[in-house]
């Protein structure tokens, strides 16, 4: 049975300076080149590495494939973070000011990518990936994937790390969800680095 590793890419800058991201593509931080390097170290052995297009998780990737001695890294396009409409590159700060109540209500803006786009075209690249691996995969992709995910299969809203990622696996045309990991713990570079 095909098993999945979906983990979030590496500190990127605007993670730094907490701006929301979307399908935006700022590159990775120098801590994040640090955290995929750490999180190399730690990783089993994969059959491939897919990531999503933007930099910050195909430069993960790719860092991670090298480690690992493994590649090329495609990447899809439908792994690719939800589109956050007018909320890409504002702070929460921002957004509050522009939406007062929104983020603590759960409501999101027009333009904002709903959960069943998100899902229709992250389930399609998931299924692209399962269809040509027979052991274990890893997938780099990023938080709102990753959240979309555990949402969809009735997990409560938890934050998930720089470099934290789960496990899932595919049987029958369906996936379950497996355990979460932390590959860098709470997203942290070791000393060592």
């Amino acid at each position: 049975m095909p098993r999945l590793l979906l983990i979030r890419h590496g500190e990127s800058e605007w993670n730094a300076v907490g701006r929301w991201q979307g399908q935006a593509d700022p590159p990775l931080s120098e801590r994040g080149l640090l955290q995929a390097e750490a999180a190399a170290r730690v990783l089993g052995t994969f059959e491939s590495v897919t990531a999503s297009p933007l930099r910050r998780a195909a430069d993960t990737a790719v860092v991670i494939a090298a480690e690992l001695g493994i590649g090329p890294v495609p990447t899809d396009p439908d792994l690719m973070e939800r589109d956050a409409g007018p909320w890409q590159g504002l702070t929460r700060d921002e957004i509050e000011v522009g939406w007062p109540g929104h983020l603590d209500a759960g409501t999101r803006p027009e333009g904002y990518e709903s959960d069943v786009d998100l899902m229709g075209r992250v389930g399609e690249a998931l299924g692209r990936i399962v269809a040509r691996t027979d052991s274990e995969s890893l997938v780099v992709t990023h938080g709102g994937v990753i959240y979309a995910l555990e949402k969809a299969c009735g997990e409560p809203l938890s934050l998930i790390a720089n470099l934290g990622g789960r496990w899932i696996e595919w049987s029958d045309g369906g996936l379950a969800l497996g355990p979460r990991v932390e590959l860098i713990p709470d997203g942290t570079v070791p000393d060592l680095l």
